[in-house]
């Protein structure tokens, strides 16, 4: 059985830095289609996924999330988090959103059974503008394809990986 694996992009465009997630998703779709177009591969880009990311991680192995992140490193540092570490999110370093992934990953492993079986890897990206209209800072624009490297490692370790059950 291969290995579900679902990358997804989060984050609002037309709020500058929050805009990273998707962007550094689009940028690894272009850059390693090779990857991104596998068939156990599937990509989303979520504005707002609330509560709602939870139906895309559903019946996954492996997800890897790109979001933008609010904390005191420099923006455009990429963050690699694994879900304990996501828990651990301070008032100074947290997700762009309100209700963030954190939150949302720690309600749905505690509500659905499967997302207890789900790898998870947060990829952040530090920003520095997220006001409305604003785009995206020179510094996070110039860490895009990084990130993008970044998702391209972190895919291609999980589709050497086992799924659940074999």
């Amino acid at each position: 059985m291969d290995t579900k694996i679902v990358v997804i992009g989060i984050g609002q465009s037309l709020r500058g830095d929050d805009a990273a997630g998707p962007q550094a998703v689009h940028q690894w779709q272009e850059s390693f289609s090779e990857t991104a177009s596998r068939p156990e591969v599937r990509v989303e880009t979520l504005e707002l996924p609330g509560l709602d990311l939870l139906t895309y991680l559903d019946g996954m192995d492996a997800a890897v999330l790109v979001d933008a992140v609010q904390s005191l490193a420099l923006p455009g540092t990429l963050h690699r988090l694994r879900l304990k570490d996501a828990f651990s999110f301070t008032p100074d370093a947290r997700s762009a959103h309100g209700w963030g992934v954190a939150e949302t990953l720690q309600l749905g492993r505690a509500l659905y059974a499967s997302l207890a079986e789900c790898r998870l890897i947060l990829i952040g990206l530090t920003g520095k503008d997220f006001e409305m209209g604003a785009k995206l800072s020179p510094e996070v624009e110039a860490a895009l394809l990084e990130a993008a490297k970044m998702i391209h490692r972190e895919v291609s370790r999980l589709l050497k990986k086992p799924a659940k059950g074999t």
